[in-house]
């Protein structure tokens, strides 16, 4: 006798198609929900995809990783960017962030999310990108 595996849930399909997709495209995309969605799948970060005309929303902390590009982003709206930027505290793996690796983001708007990542990277942020505020000027 053979067990019978439990069908698919829905919400199971839909997040096992999302992990398999390397394109999303002028589309909301939540963030907490796409990583727990990688994290069922076995994936501690989000990795090789490419988000265009999205909007990206939280609330989260964006681990920027190795490979990823923001390009003509809207990070957020604040008049100083760096209240969207977390330094870390050690050089250790950290927690409660989802990390994000070898992704690129065109033309997307990014709504309550924070950014942190290594030192270099946090410093490039400060002065690479732009907020909401200077995007619709």
């Amino acid at each position: 006798m053979t067990d019978t595996p439990a069908p698919m849930s829905a919400e199971e399909a839909a997040g096992r198609a999302n992990v398999a997709r390397t394109e999303f495209k002028k589309e909301a995309v939540w963030l907490p929900m796409l990583a727990v969605q990688h994290w069922n799948a076995g994936e501690m970060a989000i990795r090789d995809k490419t988000f265009t005309d999205c909007v990206i929303e939280g609330p989260a902390v964006m681990a920027v990783m190795n490979g990823t590009f923001f390009e003509n982003c809207a990070m957020g709206t604040t008049t100083d960017v760096r209240t969207l930027l977390y330094r870390p505290v050690s050089d250790q793996k950290m927690a409660g962030v989802i990390g994000v690796a070898n992704c690129r983001f065109v033309r997307c708007r990014f709504v309550q999310v924070g950014f942190t990542g290594s030192e270099d990277l946090v410093e490039q942020l400060t002065t690479g990108i732009k907020p909401l505020s200077e995007h619709s000027a």
